[in-house]
């Protein structure tokens, strides 16, 4: 079977799906209790004492058609109406409005077992919960008969949902309070798990049942060997380019003793292989070694536009709507909005800056009027490495294939994503920075 349907009226948070959980099974059990306890058996309770009140009109009617007068009548059943609790008199009135509130269930049974077992009722008036009257013919014409209403109720019936309204809804907050205990051991852990992926450390401490708490000391244990593995990695690049650095500065300098005719290409070659190293340190230290701060985004992404002013191509902030500050790593993503600037620039002419705020989101917009990148080629080109020439304008020249890929990094690492597309207003590139707030 498909419940998919069901999903739009089901709570999406853990608490509120705990308490439905946990509400759900005490309404439905207090309903069933109700209709078939109160229902049943007030039904039946009613139902036999409105026959055993019939069963004593009756008698009553019998001595009043026995009797040769009205008076005769009233004197033979005065004994017994005083014991029944009943009084009754003779009246003009030959129609009476049956009454009935539309909440008095019990009365419907009343109404139905009195027409049924006395021929001689007209009409049934049930005002409230204290007097019933009875309107009847007899031998002497009509007759009003009234009573208490407890002769053919069970009293106090309300009792009954009080204690069911009262020790339900005080054994649910209970319930409740318990549960939330349990629970909020798991929430803590979500919020540390989902900081920890927008590279933020926050202080966590397994708790709760035996499940979590062996979950919590996983979580921990995988963000140190994360943290350590990052760190290990770091501090090997940091090697590397100090190792590699000083052949590269002796080869700069060795570079200087040629004639300049032959020393322009070399020197080319080892600005390439120092713009390479630099890129694929700047990829692999990744997001790890910034923390995040709060930033008036605004500012900070006009503040990148404007390096750009002197570039060959034209950069424009076309809509920045932030109205809040975001927490951001903010040389993190300076350096992914730059590197997408750049690579717009390298193939196109103009480029378009845009940042939305959506309910839970924000986008931030890079749009170019280049040849674009088509969409089978579009996961390989956040790939490190990866170069699409054949795809993209070799004039222009050629990176190291990492600026897509720092920016989708950045992106990930603000719990986001990077996403290329075609721009509809430039016809180029579009590519979209969506981090979550």
């Amino acid at each position: 079977m498909n419940f998919t349907w069901l999903k739009q009226y089901v709570p999406r948070g853990l608490y509120g799906r705990a308490a439905l959980i946990l509400i759900l099974p005490v309404v439905t059990l207090q309903l069933v209790v109700s209709v078939v306890f109160i229902q049943r058996h007030f039904e039946g309770v009613t139902s036999q004492m409105t026959r055993s009140l019939s069963n004593e009109l009756r008698l009553v009617f019998r001595e009043i058609d026995a009797a040769p007068s009205q008076v005769a009548a009233l004197e033979a059943v005065e004994d017994i109406l005083m014991d029944l609790e009943i009084s009754i008199s003779f009246t003009e009135t030959t129609e009476l409005d049956s009454q009935r509130r539309w909440y008095d269930f019990s009365g419907t049974v009343v109404t139905r077992v009195l027409m049924d077992e006395l021929p001689q009722v007209t009409a049934i008036q049930l005002p409230d919960d204290r007097d019933t009257r009875v309107l009847a013919d007899s031998r002497f014409g009509p007759i009003l008969i009234d009573f208490r209403r407890a002769r053919v109720s069970a009293t106090n019936p309300h009792q009954l949902l009080v204690n069911m309204v009262f020790f339900g809804g005080l054994m649910t907050l209970i319930a409740f309070v318990y549960l939330r205990n349990q629970l909020r051991p798991i929430t803590r852990l979500a919020a540390a798990a989902e900081a920890f992926g927008r590279g933020r450390n926050v202080p966590y401490t397994p708790g709760g049942a035996l499940e979590v708490r062996a979950a919590g000391g996983a979580f921990l244990d995988m963000r140190a060997r994360i943290e350590r593995q990052i760190e290990q990695r770091t501090l090997l690049l940091s090697g590397v380019s100090h190792d590699l650095r000083t052949p590269l500065t002796r080869m700069r300098l060795g570079l200087s003793f040629l004639e300049e005719e032959d020393r322009k290409p070399l020197e080319r070659d080892v600005d390439d292989m120092q713009h390479m190293l630099d890129e694929f340190l700047s990829f692999a230290r990744g997001a790890s070694e910034v923390s995040p701060e709060e930033v008036d985004f605004c500012p900070f992404f006009n503040d990148i536009a404007k390096g750009f002013s002197s570039s060959a191509g034209s950069v424009v902030v076309m809509n920045c709507n932030i109205s809040r500050p975001l927490m951001l790593k903010k040389m993190v993503m300076k350096r992914a909005i730059e590197n997408l600037i750049n690579n717009a620039l390298r193939y196109g002419e103009t480029v378009q800056l845009s940042a939305i705020q959506m309910k839970r989101s924000v986008i931030i917009r890079i749009e170019d009027n280049g040849p674009g990148i088509p969409e089978e080629q579009r996961e390989e080109a956040l790939k490190p490495f990866s170069r699409l020439e054949p795809a993209r304008n070799q004039d222009k020249g050629s990176g190291v294939g990492l600026g897509l890929s720092i920016a989708a990094d950045a992106a990930r690492a603000h719990g986001g994503v990077l996403r290329l597309e075609k721009s509809d207003t430039l016809g180029g590139l579009q590519a979209d920075i969506v981090i979550a707030i």
